[in-house]
């Protein structure tokens, strides 16, 4: 944050200081000079104060963002939340805090690594026990899962970006009691830190960095069955739109990676693509892409894939 800031002052500073030598053209009895100054000077004093500001609305929507106060709360743990949980992190959260794809979710990726923009870092924390866990409340991991924010109130890059905000209020009550019911593990990753430059500064400020505005509950999720409107529950927390488009008709591109339409996939039976989702193998015996989490997708149990399948077969 430090760093950053110095940045803006600094920008701030060459603002005023290209503005200074326009004025300094505009007085020289040179024709030449004054165009020149004028249209130099002038161009990297806007050029400037475009990255201050740009990069000022982003500093604050990382480390003031407008984020409601954690909530006042304690998950009830049960034997059924604590499976449930389980389910739930090992056919979605595996995938970014776990290096392997399998528990423990010791954290570790570094997402910036994959962007062609040097950004900084965005690093997966250790989500267990001996991790950050331990320093948040429950309330302040709803926190996380709802809005995005960390327990000291800044933005959480990565956890800004999916979808697990569109979680049931049980589902996330389920997580949170398994995430606390972990074996804890010890790791030199278990508090990494967003340290993101100020060229993220200036993306995020621009609207070019995506995020999501802060959900408020209750969530209620529709019975478990294998229909469309429970399938569009599932894919509304799985974060199947940032690389297949918002009509899973295909990536635009951005920060993630783009992803094909999944329109292909209604021509397929029921079985053909809870089999692919399980295999990594299309039913035309081609490979899926090494940056789809199939293999969490394929934890799915058979209900809650074939709702996925009607959601899919439902579309227009």
């Amino acid at each position: 944050m430090i760093v950053n800031i110095l940045v803006f002052v600094l920008l701030i500073a060459l603002a005023v200081f290209f503005g200074w030598l326009v004025m300094r053209a505009l007085r020289s009895p040179r024709l030449g000079v004054k165009i020149a100054g004028a249209l130099f000077g002038g161009l990297f004093a806007l050029i400037a104060l475009a990255l201050a500001a740009t990069g000022a609305i982003g500093i604050k929507r990382i480390y003031l963002p407008n984020a409601s106060p954690a909530p006042e709360m304690s998950v009830v743990s049960s034997p059924e939340r604590v499976q449930r949980g389980e389910y739930l992190a090992n056919s979605f959260c595996v995938e970014c805090h776990s290096t392997t794809g399998e528990m423990p979710m010791t954290g570790g990726i570094d997402f910036a690594k994959d962007i062609p923009i040097p950004l900084g870092s965005m690093v997966s924390a250790n989500i267990t026990p001996g991790g950050v866990l331990k320093d948040y409340t429950d309330g302040e991991l709803l926190r996380v899962f709802r809005a995005g924010v960390s327990r000291d109130g800044h933005t959480l890059a990565i956890m800004n970006s999916v979808n697990v905000r569109y979680m049931s209020d049980e589902d996330l009550e389920s997580l949170i009691a398994f995430l606390r019911s972990q074996t804890p593990v010890e790791k030199e990753n278990q508090y990494p830190a967003d340290r993101l430059n100020y060229l993220a500064m200036v993306m995020t400020g621009a609207g070019m960095i995506p995020g999501n505005p802060p959900v408020e509950g209750p969530i209620v999720a529709p019975p478990k069955a294998a229909t469309a409107e429970y399938g569009a529950y599932i894919l509304s927390y799985q974060d199947c739109r940032l690389c297949h488009g918002e009509q899973y008709t295909g990536g635009a591109g951005g920060l993630a990676p783009v992803g094909p339409s999944l329109m292909a996939a209604r021509h397929w039976t029921s079985e053909q693509f809870k089999q692919t989702l399980r295999t990594g193998i299309r039913p035309d015996g081609q490979p899926l892409s090494e940056e789809m989490p199939w293999k969490a997708a394929g934890r799915l149990d058979d209900v809650e894939l074939d709702a996925i399948y009607a959601y899919l077969q439902s579309l227009p």
